[in-house]
């Protein structure tokens, strides 16, 4: 029989004997009574169970799955529940990183995963799991704040970490996740774009003498493709040269159901495209050399394999400085050309990303733009301006453009105003009156 009462601190405790006649107590702490009655209600269903040898109803069981770690750590103290294995920092995050590489997550991303492991560890890797606090969260992006890494790879290496520690939050392992409340701003990334015009990519292209390396630029720059992982992901069957079509094999996206898409074969594209086919050995299956794809593939995933140095120096040679984030910009170039002339949704079906990404990663503002945006006049008003015309209006021709456009179509205006005078007196804002009285208080 268990006894239940309230010490002279305030405290609840229930009392009870085990299967060995042995007295346990239970303090459940400073709580009202309703709540420490509903407690002792499902610890009392816990003691039936112990002591009958059956499992809890299954009504207890989603009760005891939502108790705090040390009310838990109290029921198992008393012998009703199992201890819970005790994980420290280290532990939980090897075992959580073995577990994603188990369910063939790509390379790329275990390596960014690992990054955050190894950091959280050498901080804080002896620590309980349990004790690692929103306080450990906070210390761990001051931590790389000091070191001067970009907002941009802390924001990244905090969503790494709330990912990890919100899987011990699902398991009960932890009552909330520690990094829940942690907030980086995520940085700008126009501040490392860089629009790369389709002449410096000539002149760039010209400085490599290779064919080879002038495809992979006119890949990136032209077709928008990932530099190295679609690239030398190309087969000579991907290429439909009669439907003028190139099937793009999608590394990154082949987890969430996209291994390719389909691009354009582009006329900037084709030549570069058609002397690496002629200079293809017989029964070659990769559009690049066996050897490339070699280098650049290793157990960590796709790797640029000196890509970056080689075309730096060749960027130099063409008399131009390396720009920021040298592939991605050739890529992110070749989205904006595209995004001036067809459907953003189009765009990014070709180029295997989403609006949202588009907008913030790769879309850019260049200075083509800007010059026709100066000479711009919306057609609508053209339109509303000549359709609502009379005779006399219709006769003039509408000016050609810029500035002295919007004069002429407001002097075009006052013009219609005196050929077609309106019809309705007009009025202002009082309301119309009758022999000096306002209409709506005039007897009838």
């Amino acid at each position: 029989m268990a006894v239940f009462y309230q010490d002279k601190k305030g405290c609840w405790v229930l009392q009870f004997e085990n299967a060995y006649g042995q007295r346990k107590s239970i303090r459940l702490g400073k709580m009202d009574k309703r709540t420490a009655e509903s407690a002792k209600l499902q610890i009392e269903k816990l003691i039936g169970a112990y002591l009958a040898g059956v499992a809890a109803p299954r009504e207890t069981m989603l009760w005891l799955s939502s108790v705090g770690g040390s009310f838990y750590d109290k029921l198992a103290k008393a012998g009703l529940v199992p201890h819970k294995h005790r994980f420290t920092v280290c532990q939980w995050l090897q075992q959580w990183l073995q577990k994603k590489k188990a369910e063939g997550y790509k390379p790329a991303s275990l390596v960014a995963w690992g990054q955050v492991v190894a950091e959280l560890t050498q901080l804080y890797g002896d620590m309980g799991l349990e004790r690692f606090s929103h306080k450990e969260a906070e210390g761990y992006r001051e931590a790389m704040q000091a070191r001067g890494l970009r907002p941009s790879t802390i924001h990244k290496r905090v969503q790494h970490a709330k990912y990890m520690f919100e899987d011990a939050r699902r398991q009960g392992i932890l009552e909330r996740n520690p990094f829940e409340a942690i907030r980086v701003r995520g940085g700008n990334p126009a501040e490392r774009r860089c629009y790369v015009s389709i002449q410096d990519t000539l002149k760039v292209i010209e400085a490599l003498g290779s064919v080879h390396w002038r495809l992979l630029v006119a890949l990136g720059r032209f077709a928008g493709l990932r530099i190295p992982s679609e690239a030398l992901s190309l087969r000579w069957e991907d290429v439909d040269w009669a439907g003028n079509k190139l099937i793009v094999p999608s590394p990154k996206t082949e987890k969430q159901g996209k291994p390719y898409r389909v691009v354009p074969l582009f006329p900037l594209l084709r030549p570069f495209l058609e002397a690496a086919w002629e200079a293809a050995p017989e029964g070659a299956i990769w559009v690049f050399p066996e050897e490339w794809r070699k280098r650049a593939q290793g157990p960590f995933g796709w790797r640029n394999a000196n890509f970056r140095t080689v075309l730096a120096k060749a960027i130099r040679r063409a008399g131009l400085q390396p720009w920021p984030r040298l592939w991605h910009n050739l890529r992110a170039s070749c989205e904006t050309d595209l995004a001036a002339e067809f459907p953003l949704a189009v765009v990014t079906r070709w180029l295997g990303n989403t609006p949202t990404i588009a907008m913030r990663h790769y879309v850019d503002v260049t200075d083509e733009m800007f010059e026709r945006g100066s000479k711009w006049t919306p057609k609508a008003l053209q339109g509303a301006l000549w359709s609502g015309a009379e005779t006399s209006c219709a006769a003039l021709q509408p000016p050609e453009s810029g500035y002295s456009q919007v004069i002429d179509l407001q002097r075009l205006a006052q013009f219609c105003e005196v050929a077609h005078p309106p019809k309705v007196e007009a009025a202002g804002i009082e309301p119309a009156s009758r022999d000096g009285m306002p209409v709506g208080l005039v007897r009838a």
